[in-house]
């Protein structure tokens, strides 16, 4: 199994030709025009800025756009997903059932395992194979292209809890639930956007691939696919495809990454550091396979595992450690052990109360009698 290299931050972004760079920004033109979209370019993507950076006049003059075409799409998708649900417990088969508990827990690990930690963290290195296996499973999720999640994340990490970042869990639950995509992003968001960096996302020819021809692969891995299987492979039919393997899939797996924008921003522990609003969620754990360790991954964002505590109720850390024994992933990063117990005695909930001076530049604390 390829070793683990432990460090202190994101490596370095590669550099790229002049011409791969104009053949990415062709791929986008249209969908800047159509989505408001960021544009990007430059400097560390995960270094927290304060809220004083962000522009003032911004903050007053914003006023929400609603887009209704989105309002509308969502509400039928969880009206589906709930017929899904009741298709499930009084017609659908069994196969369809496990078949959709096995397609939500793929599409899942798109996301984690795929979008999050290997494309935007850059937490490890995958081989071709499975990057193609990742970016495949991804778009079963349905979640935007991988360039546009990467960089929406990025912003997010960045410039996390200000009007910059995406869906701001200050704004309230439902706004960085759901509602941030039900309205034109802050301004911002588009402004501050433009500093993160992308480089490494547009050399890689399977983002290129995956963001070219993202209409046709979301068609048929997200909606087709799954809606034909049960119904060719057990004879299912084609109301039970569509609403439970497709419908409630999608919208349960929707759900369960927006709540680590959400809940893990709002309720939970704050072990490592108190200063910044996400929190360690079980709940969010279980149900994001492995996402909801949240104060963790915005204090140490480079750490594969995105916890503390390794494969421990985590399973997309369980499926990076099998790729990397089967030589698919390598190059794993992870914070060491004397960095996580530096940092909770520093800033973190539980730390002692009385300052002591610094020991090797970390500030340490005693307790009190």
């Amino acid at each position: 199994m390829p070793p683990l290299s432990t460090c202190n931050g994101v490596n370095s972004t590669q550099t790229i030709t002049q011409s791969k760079t104009s053949e990415f920004n062709n791929l986008e033109s249209s969908s800047e025009k159509s989505a408001g979209s960021i544009l990007q370019s430059t400097s560390d993507e995960c270094d927290k800025v304060e809220d004083n950076d962000i522009d003032d006049d911004s903050k007053s003059k914003h006023v929400v756009k609603i887009v209704w075409r989105n309002v509308v799409l969502f509400a039928y998708l969880h009206l589906a997903a709930i017929y899904g649900v009741y298709l499930m417990f009084t017609s659908s088969m069994w196969q369809t059932n496990v078949f959709t508990f096995i397609m939500h827990l793929f599409s899942c690990l798109g996301v984690t395992a795929g979008a999050h930690r290997l494309w935007c963290h850059r937490s490890y290195k995958a081989r071709l194979p499975l990057k193609i296996f990742l970016a495949f499973i991804f778009t079963v999720a349905f979640q935007n292209d991988i360039f546009e999640w990467a960089r929406d994340h990025r912003v997010h990490h960045k410039y996390s809890e200000t009007d910059a970042d995406p869906h701001n869990a200050t704004r309230g639950f439902f706004f960085s639930h759901i509602g941030w995509l039900m309205c034109r992003k802050h301004p911002e968001v588009i402004k501050k956007g433009k500093k993160i960096d992308l480089s490494d996302l547009m050399a890689d020819p399977v983002v290129r691939f995956h963001r070219k021809y993202y209409l046709p692969l979301v068609i048929t891995c997200a909606f087709v696919l799954p809606t034909l299987v049960p119904m060719y492979l057990w004879n299912e039919t084609f109301l039970n495809s569509l609403f439970v393997a497709t419908f409630f899939r999608y919208c349960f797996s929707l759900n369960q990454t927006w709540l680590v924008n959400s809940a893990a921003h709002m309720w939970g522990s704050r072990p490592y550091d108190v200063n910044i609003n996400p929190r360690e969620n079980v709940m969010v754990v279980l149900g994001a396979v492995g996402e909801g360790f949240h104060n963790y991954h915005h204090t140490f964002p480079y750490d594969y595992a995105a916890s503390e505590y390794g494969i421990k109720n985590n399973f997309t850390t369980f499926f990076i450690d099998i790729m990397a024994w089967l030589g698919l992933a390598y190059d794993r990063k992870t914070a060491s052990r004397s960095m996580i117990s530096e940092r909770k005695l520093r800033t973190g909930e539980n730390r002692p109360k009385v300052p002591i001076p610094r020991v090797n530049g970390v500030e340490c604390y005693a307790k009190e009698d």
